[in-house]
């Protein structure tokens, strides 16, 4: 397994580099900040619905949706990534994602508790302080035939900046979010009331990493992996694939006699889950799922919204569709059940958020 400490490189190659590895196969660690801002839009969420994508551009913050679950949040040389990317054949790592999380966090945990932030990773994809406060939040997936592993230290957080980038109804509403971040997120420096050496952090939390991936074989940013990375920034900022799960189904409540447009929403455990479905004649004509969770195999969130087309909209029928596509095609979804999305579907209401 490689090692790749980038220091601090371009915004949106501090992300696009484990997409890179993923796809050509090579297991590596690698640590990295970027050198400029950036938005990272989690791969099962609504763009356009998260995003205040008129403040990003206004204010030229880049965005990309990356391919791996969560929320989207605001990145900048204040964090210090970890990705981790192996082959799902590697014995030495977990393949259930309930596993992988609280397994791989641990790095993570250690490197806070050497710095004295006695800090433990909470379910589903958290590590909080002794105090309960959030300092990091972590992301998993399968990317080709490869998993990957992403989380970040944070030395400081731009709270400010990131209750802009959402989408919110109203500027009151952003200045309640504001204030629910200040209350429940915290950082090194908030912790310790200075930020530490970033190079000292840096090699804490590889030396901490190599207890569990064994030793580590330094490797640069070669020309192979420059031009891989390159290919990939076309395809994750087009609009095809940054607003792909941006349903164009226009609000309203009647379309026509017998079909009617639907929105839910439903916090599960494991992350907020958005829907919007057209119903025909009581029926699921088609639908659309979004959120902030993990769901692995990725992909196969969009078979599951093609196996409930023509689904009855009625909560057993609901409920008996999803929990028969989790068991035939296993999916893990990490504090999101069957009776999550039966909630936010069955649920939801025919005008739509804004």
């Amino acid at each position: 397994m490689y090692l790749l400490d980038l220091g601090k490189i371009p915004g949106q190659q501090s992300m696009l580099i484990f997409h890179a590895l993923a796809r050509m196969g090579v297991e590596a660690l690698v640590v990295v900040s970027p050198k400029n801002p950036l938005v990272s839009i989690g791969y099962f969420q609504d763009a356009e619905r998260e995003i205040d994508l008129s403040f990003c551009r206004g204010n030229g913050i880049p965005f990309m949706r990356r391919e791996v679950g969560g929320g989207a949040t605001y990145l900048d040389e204040n964090q210090i990534f970890y990705q981790l990317i192996w082959k799902r054949s590697n014995p030495r790592f977990p393949v259930q994602m309930n596993q992988i999380f609280g397994e791989l966090s641990i790095p993570a945990c250690e490197t806070y508790r050497t710095f004295g932030i006695e800090a433990s990773f909470r379910e589903e994809n958290d590590i909080v302080t002794r105090k309960g406060k959030k300092i990091a939040g972590e992301g998993g997936g399968d990317i080709g035939e490869c998993m990957v592993f992403v989380g970040g230290i944070l030395l400081d957080f731009d709270f400010g900046t990131m209750s802009k980038i959402l989408r919110v109804p109203d500027e009151k509403f952003r200045d309640k979010v504001y204030k629910s971040m200040e209350e429940n997120l915290t950082t090194m420096k908030r912790e310790l009331g200075d930020i530490p050496p970033r190079e000292e952090v840096v090699q804490t939390l590889i030396r901490e990493f190599k207890k569990m991936t064994g030793n580590l074989r330094p490797r640069e940013l070669d020309d192979r992996l420059l031009e891989r990375m390159k290919t990939l920034e076309k395809w994750f900022t087009s609009d095809r694939f940054l607003f792909k799960k941006t349903r164009k189904i226009p609000k309203g409540i009647k379309i026509k006699g017998g079909v009617e447009i639907r929105y839910g929403i439903h916090k599960a455990k494991g992350g907020l889950i958005r829907t919007v479905e057209e119903l025909e004649e009581e029926k699921i004509n088609e639908i659309g799922i979004s959120g902030d969770f993990q769901f692995y195999p990725k992909n196969d969130l969009v078979t599951m919204e093609v196996e409930l087309r023509k689904t009855e909209f009625e909560e057993k029928k609901v409920h008996h569709k999803i929990q028969r596509f989790y068991d035939e095609h296993h999916i893990q979804a990490p504090g999101v059940m069957p009776d999550d999305f039966t909630t936010a579907i069955v649920q939801s209401q025919s005008e739509g958020p804004e």
